[in-house]
């Protein structure tokens, strides 16, 4: 059979097993074991153990539970809350302040945590009703939350770009480089939006008279953040400054988060310390299972040379290379709407890359410009996990609201990506800065 016919059957009976409502590791072990056992006869389910474990003996692996430790420590205290508190004081004077506090507060929470959840749980408990109690219309509240939530996974220490890093085997230090300007550039057009969409609903039109803080009072909150950014310089210093590698940097990370959680937010109770530990292993084999049963599944697309034959077709296509990284921008968005972030990077990274390298982008380019389209299935239908994570926060909030709210979010990720592909430099500066350029 012609290995691109080939392909086509096999994409769709992955989206049928898929959407049958199997997780995702154990859809893709199914296709896998499928198509292996139909071309390859019995004697090739011998070798989906190997493989699959084989995937999972790679090092830099052990920074995916570090870092989910580190995320999940942060979690469980009031960081959320503190920061929020702590930007809420310094921007109450600004105009729209509060939204400005409550993005600001996602960005930094996000890159404590690299978690999009954990950042809309954290920050949507404090900044929700406090928005809503201010006057601003309940899009605007939710939206902007769901927003900043999606910064987890593009903002060091991103756990989706570990995943990158190890399916498409480029540098992890590279790839959180990588993400740094473009997260600013994201963060800066989100406020941007969001001050201009508070100003036209006029917002905090009800807003109780102006709340002022004192100097002390501003003082007084920034012992409890301080730690937490000391931690986030603390993590970049030993990764770029060569003191040691990302595992264990993530190692050392997750300690010094568990350490500031429980002597300034007094985590003492073992019970609390074991979810903290119970919920990011749980989380943490999930995305391993995912990795190996990803593993199996690109071991059948290479033995059937149907990676080969969709990379060599692609190659012999007289396309402007725009236009292609246009097609894959879109198959990107499509996959977001209804597979997790980890997934189709493990799923579609490693057939794309070769194909985006030979059309001449920048792999750690195309890996921020992949993120930011994995950001926006986040709060779009159907997946939408922001969406319901904000919904569950607020439940007399309709989804719809939240929907229609985070839609111009979307609209300012589209704005990036393009901005990305006039100024490549936005995501290649800084790793090229630092690190050096590429060889």
């Amino acid at each position: 059979m012609d290995p691109l016919l080939l392909g086509g059957i096999v994409a769709l009976v992955t989206v049928l097993i898929l959407f049958s409502g199997v997780s995702v590791a154990v859809g893709l072990l199914i296709v896998a074991a499928l198509f292996l056992v139909t071309f390859d006869g019995m004697r090739s389910l011998e070798l989906m153990p190997e493989i699959f474990f084989g995937k999972l003996d790679n090092f830099a692996l052990l920074s995916i539970p570090m870092f989910i430790i580190m995320g999940a420590a942060i979690a469980s205290t009031r960081a959320g809350a503190d920061l929020y508190e702590a930007l809420e004081r310094w921007l109450t004077r600004v105009p729209g302040g509060l939204v400005i506090s409550n993005l600001g507060a996602c960005a930094l929470f996000a890159a404590m945590s690299g978690s999009s959840p954990a950042t809309c749980a954290a920050i949507g408990k404090m900044g929700i009703p406090e928005m809503r109690r201010r006057g601003y219309p309940d899009g605007v509240a939710a939206g902007s939350i769901a927003a900043g939530g999606t910064l987890g996974i593009l903002f060091p220490p991103s756990v989706t770009m570990i995943v990158y890093g190890i399916a498409t085997e480029t540098s992890i230090g590279r790839l959180f480089l990588a993400g740094v300007v473009p997260g600013l550039l994201l963060v800066g057009l989100f406020m941007a939006w969001s001050l201009y969409d508070t100003w036209r609903k006029g917002g905090e039109s009800v807003v109780l008279a102006k709340i002022s803080y004192t100097w002390k009072e501003k003082f007084e909150i920034l012992p409890r953040v301080l730690p937490f950014i000391g931690i986030i310089l603390g993590v970049l210093y030993a990764l770029y400054g060569g003191v040691a590698t990302p595992s264990e940097t993530a190692a050392v990370g997750a300690l010094m988060c568990l350490l500031v959680a429980i002597v300034i937010y007094r985590l003492w109770n073992p019970m609390d310390l074991w979810v903290v530990l119970r919920d990011s292993t749980r989380e943490s084999v999930m995305i391993l299972f995912i990795i190996g049963a990803a593993g199996v599944f690109s071991y059948m697309l290479s033995s059937l040379f149907i990676t080969q034959s969709i990379a060599q077709y692609i190659g012999t296509l007289d396309v402007n290379p725009w236009v292609l990284m246009g097609a894959v921008n879109l198959f990107l968005l499509v996959a977001g709407f209804f597979l997790p972030p980890v997934a189709v990077i493990l799923m579609a990274a490693p057939i794309l890359l070769p194909i985006v390298t030979q059309a001449g982008f920048d792999p750690y380019w195309f890996a921020v410009v992949l993120t930011i389209n994995m950001e926006i299935g986040l709060i779009s239908p159907p997946v939408g996990l922001n969406l319901y994570v904000i919904n569950g926060i607020a439940p007399d909030i309709k989804l719809k609201t939240i929907l229609w709210g985070s839609l111009p979010y979307v609209g300012c990720m589209v704005v990036a990506i393009l901005l990305l592909c006039i100024f490549p430099g936005l995501a290649t500066w800084l790793p090229d800065m630092i690190m050096g350029p590429v060889l």
